[in-house]
């Protein structure tokens, strides 16, 4: 007998309306699974299922099930706060329902809503009081958590307690099975969740650090520990755990100073320093090391052996540059100089500047600043003879009395100092070029000179909190002078980077307030904004305050404030703000910032930035556009990733100029050290900013961009990238500032040096006990072609002009024809035999032929080729197919034998996306006192191939690990396995140093000696140049000369 279909539910509510208990928990029992059918009849009788809830003649348990009947009806109707509601009085009702099958969908909404609910009232209420809790509410969500411990989902109940403010329950998961990795996962928990509050986040912290288990060589968990230290910056905690470590573990504590100095701001470092103990006889030299690491100037050292050593810049690339721009433009004389600037950035390469003397002392005015501070960017990080390089242009102790009467010196001397703060970059605080650049900030006359010494103050000193050079910052500020005074605004930030400090801030506004110069209150504007980095809602009112502002250039520091102060924490509200000024404002300046900072909050997931921008990009104000652009490329820097380049490409044909300039730097940041293997878009993009650059026609601005890109993709010698996240996980602070102040080029071009803060270099520098460099290999389990250099560009090949073949008419030939047949005729006669002569005339060719017989395949005409020629075209044919057909099988073969894997030595490249594949073999002398990588590494089999998934890696790949910075690499403290064999360090080329440059030249009367070595600021790795003759000036002292003579024709 086939079942009858209910089609109604009127019967069974025909029955709550009866008078008899018994008969009412019968119809509601009957209900509760007829309401995903029937609910929209049931709804009608919504009140009566209330009422029989609230009845005290039904029993417990039928109270329950008309709870949980009104609930699912909520359900039904989309009122889940209601459904929540009737849930948490169905009791026992509810739990049973979760079980029950074709209910999952409402029991995970429910839930879901009570989890919100609870997490709602813990975050608002005090910890001291539970008053508002609802028990219910709390029952259920014991019993989710306990269900998660029972099912083994700790991740799960480790978050919805982070959320909920229960730290308590963390405890008591952790101890269930004191697995590490939940740790680790509660940090990045905290620091990805939008919502989290500072002082919240810093309770989490605090409360996790004394749950990891004590630090040894090779824990997993070193990465975290770094990065919490360097989030909470606390030296009460840093302090002694370094202590702790250096008498059993003193590898492990160099590695954890190492890392602790790259993520770390200056005043945190410095108060490390001076409150390490001194140490007693065994330890006083581990002490002392450490606080010679935490100066930060040791790692950039080895960073700038690796660039010397692996310097691959393609000079035909900057050579192509300079014929294609006219260097008597300002504009295109600086975009020059940024790219050499960019492309050699670390190297201390100046081959490109004593190479091309005659272009460089073209530069005039604001060109000569800019193109003095480049040797900063090339030299940065070289402490040691930052001075020596750049004495012959920095301002003498007492002026000479000739300089005074030089057009243009201040140019150089301003240019210089500002070159001196990027040599010292992040490094300068409490060190004496501090001290220097101050003496010489408080000592010029000149608006130009006091603008290149704050700038260099600034950058030297950055994150110092030094108020000795506050005060001389501010002192230059009330100058009122519209040059110095910006510089001096954007110094004072950078000082005072991250303090929050209300006084400094009040005085910045007060003053940007009262002024009428635009370029000090743009300066100020971006300044205040650095005082507030990393602040979260400490900086809130300030940024109501600012973004309320009539003048447009405060609320353009209003939305940098707000972005810096969020920055890498992707807060959902910063993100809203930032929309709706993007959409919103008056200005376009404040739309296009807007759009720009949006990077500075997402850049921690550069795969979501494309997917924000996608509609900005295609805005009709051109100026969102450019903010578009300039968001990708920065949130998206090193990565690759295909959507970023799919939205940039159609912008690069843009009809507004800047948005193309915005595009082509962008892809520039985007692609830098990728692969041709990892991304396809690689070669055409190279292509595309030559192209631009060498076209004439071409705007302005999108050549000036072109340059640009392709000094970035180029940068550091093909051995950085660029990324705002540290290799610890933490915030790269000198990277996001780096960033920001480049963004200022729009107004000022000599900032887009400061770019250079964010270029990372990209190595593995292994380091023993000593702290020296030993040889040894590891390995990468990928194919080499997947990580490898670009190709060097090939020089434009010359064509041989060949002797163009003559053409003969037709009628000609015919004629010319004729006349043999006759003599043919008439010899044959004389010889009797005319018959075969007569044979060969019908094979006479009548057709229009070329004179020069050798020429005849290459310009016969098609329609008129010989059997003769066409058969020795197909053989031709044959011949080209069938090489090409050999060098396609070539190529193939050769990918075939290309190995899965490579043995790379000490101070080699090693990019964030290869950093995962990287392996130290087992029967190594030396292995890393801490993981390579926080990724999983690649495994490589015995043989001669890697694992297939290593080593067939593609760039389709990359999107996702793009996604988070790989973590790891860099300085390595490496564990002696062998300590008694003898070690075999690397070595370095050092120069002998010449007598410091004059500014002066010295007369010479007959043979001199020369120097007893090149200068330093020479390239050390090109050619020794040929013998001098009587004597030899300094490529630095020639340039400098060279300068003042082009000054004063002019």
């Amino acid at each position: 007998m086939v079942a009858r279909t209910q089609t109604s539910a009127a019967g069974a509510l025909a029955l709550l309306t009866e008078p008899e208990p018994a008969l009412q928990e019968h119809a509601i029992r009957a209900l509760v699974p007829l309401v995903p059918q029937f609910w929209a009849e049931i709804s009608e009788q919504i009140p009566l299922i209330e009422t029989l809830y609230e009845s005290t003649q039904l029993s417990k348990e039928a109270r329950n099930a008309a709870a949980l009947l009104a609930s699912k009806v909520y359900y039904f109707l989309g009122e889940y706060d209601e459904a929540l509601s009737f849930a948490l009085g169905a009791g026992s009702a509810f739990q049973d329902e979760t079980r029950a099958p074709g209910s999952q969908e409402y029991s995970e909404t429910v839930i879901s809503k009570a989890i919100d609910r609870y997490i709602e009232v813990r975050s608002s209420e005090p910890s001291s009081s539970k008053v508002k809790m609802d028990p219910r509410l709390q029952a259920i969500i014991e019993g989710i958590l306990n269900r998660c411990i029972e099912e083994g989902e700790h991740k799960q109940a480790f978050g919805i307690a982070l959320e909920a403010h229960r730290l308590d329950l963390v405890l008591h998961i952790f101890n269930l099975n004191k697995d590490v990795s939940l740790l680790s996962y509660a940090m990045d928990a905290v620091f990805d969740n939008t919502s989290v509050s500072l002082s919240y986040r810093d309770e989490v912290l605090n409360f996790l650090l004394p749950l990891f288990p004590p630090l040894e060589a090779k824990a997993p968990h070193v990465h975290s520990v770094t990065r919490l230290l360097v989030t909470l910056s606390d030296v009460k905690l840093t302090v002694p755990l370094l202590s702790q470590l250096v008498p059993k573990e003193t590898l492990l504590a160099y590695q954890l100073a190492f890392d602790l100095a790259e993520g770390g701001s200056q005043d945190f470092l410095e108060s490390i320093r001076t409150e390490l103990p001194a140490g007693d006889e065994n330890t006083k030299e581990a002490f002392d090391k450490i606080r010679e690491i935490l100066t930060g100037q040791l790692s950039v050292k080895h960073f700038v052996e690796f660039l010397k050593m692996n310097n691959k810049v393609d000079m035909l690339i900057l050579k192509n540059t300079k014929d294609a721009l006219d260097p008597r433009s300002s504009v295109y004389h600086q975009a020059l100089t940024f790219q050499n600037a960019f492309m050699h950035a670390g190297t201390t390469s100046d081959l490109f500047l004593h190479e091309n003397l005659e272009w460089l002392a073209m530069a005039s005015n604001w060109a000569k600043f800019t193109a003095t501070a480049a040797l900063g960017v090339i030299h940065k990080g070289h402490f040691e003879e930052g001075m020596n390089i750049l004495g012959p242009y920095l301002p003498a102790d007492t002026p000479a009395p000739n300089n005074s009467n030089i057009q243009g010196v201040q140019y150089s001397e301003g240019g210089s100092l500002y070159a001196l703060g990027l040599v010292n970059a992040g490094c300068g605080s409490g060190m004496d070029v501090e001290g220097y650049l101050r003496e010489k900030l408080r000592g010029a006359n000149d608006e130009v000179v006091q603008h290149g010494a704050a700038l260099g103050l600034g950058v030297a000193g950055m994150g110092g909190r030094n108020e000795q050079s506050y005060e001389d910052l501010k002192t230059v500020l009330y100058n009122d002078s519209a040059v110095s005074g910006e510089a001096a605004g954007y110094a004072m930030g950078l000082i005072m980077l991250g303090s929050g400090d209300e006084r400094v801030a009040e005085e910045m506004l007060t003053y940007a307030q009262d002024t009428q110069h635009e370029k000090i209150i743009r300066g100020l504007a971006v300044g205040l904004a650095l005082v507030y980095y990393g602040r979260q809602e400490q900086a809130e009112e300030t940024i109501t305050s600012l973004l309320a502002e009539k003048d447009p250039i405060l609320r353009y520091g209003g939305v940098y404030t707000l972005a810096l102060a969020y920055a890498g924490t992707a807060n959902n509200g910063a993100v809203r703000k930032l929309l709706h000024v993007a959409v919103s404002d008056t200005s376009d300046d404040v739309r296009r910032a807007a759009v720009t900072s949006l990077a500075f909050l997402l850049f921690k997931n550069p795969a979501q930035v494309p997917r924000v921008v996608q509609l900005l990009s295609e805005s009709y104000n051109p100026h969102v556009r450019c903010g578009a652009t300039l968001a990708l490329g920065i949130a998206c820097a090193g990565t690759g990733l295909q959507d970023a380049v799919d939205i940039l490409e159609p912008l690069t044909k843009d009809s507004v100029e800047f948005v193309r300039q915005g595009a082509f730097i962008a892809l520039g940041m985007v692609l830098v050290q990728q692969s041709e293997t990892s991304s396809p878009s690689l070669t055409s993009t190279r292509e595309l900013l030559a192209k631009t650059v060498a076209a004439k026609r071409e705007d302005v601005m999108a050549r000036f961009g072109a340059a640009i890109g392709q000094g970035f993709i180029d940068a550091g010698g093909r051995n950085v990238t660029i990324s705002l996240q540290s290799r610890a996980g933490s915030r790269n602070t000198n990277a996001i500032v780096g960033m920001v102040l480049f963004c200022q080029f729009w107004y000022w071009y000599p900032l887009a040096h400061c770019a250079c803060l964010a270029f990372e270099p990209t190595a593995i520098i292994g380091l023993n006990s000593d702290l020296k460099a030993p040889k040894f290999d590891f390995i990468s389990n990928a194919k080499p072609s997947l990580f490898a250099y670009p190709p060097p560009t090939k020089p434009p090949t010359k064509e041989a002009v060949g002797k163009v073949a003559t053409a003969v008419l037709s009628t000609t030939a015919k004629t010319k024809a004729r006349e043999k047949t006759k003599e043919k005729k008439a010899v044959a006669e004389q010889n009797g035999d005319a018959k075969m002569e007569t044979k060969k005339e019908a094979k006479v060719d009548v057709e229009m032929k070329i004179d020069d017989a050798s020429a005849a395949p290459a310009t016969e005409p098609s329609g008129a080729i010989s059997p003769m020629v066409e058969l020795s075209e197909t053989a031709a044919n044959g011949k080209t197919a069938s090489s090409e057909g050999k060098s396609t099988e070539r190529k193939r073969s050769r990918r075939k034998d290309e190995p899965a894997f490579e043995k790379l030595s000490n101070f080699s490249r090693v990019t964030p996306q290869q950093l995962s594949y990287i392996t130290f073999p087992e029967e190594s002398r030396y292995q890393p006192v801490r993981p390579v990588s926080t990724r999983a590494v690649a495994p490589r089999g015995k043989g001669k191939s890697s694992n297939g998934k290593a080593s067939h890696a593609s760039g389709a790949g990359f999107s996702a690990t793009a996604e988070r910075y790989g973590g790891g690499g860099g300085i390595l403290l490496l564990i002696d396995q062998q300590p008694r064999e003898k070690v075999d360090l690397m070595e370095f080329p050092r120069l002998q140093l010449a007598e410091p440059v004059t500014a002066e030249p010295i007369a010479v009367d007959g043979p001199q000696s020369t120097a007893s070595g090149p200068h330093i600021a020479l390239d050390e790795n090109a050619p020794e140049a040929s013998v001098p003759g009587s004597f030899e000036v300094s490529s630095f002292l020639l340039l400098f000369i060279l300068l003042q003579i082009h000054d004063r024709d002019i």
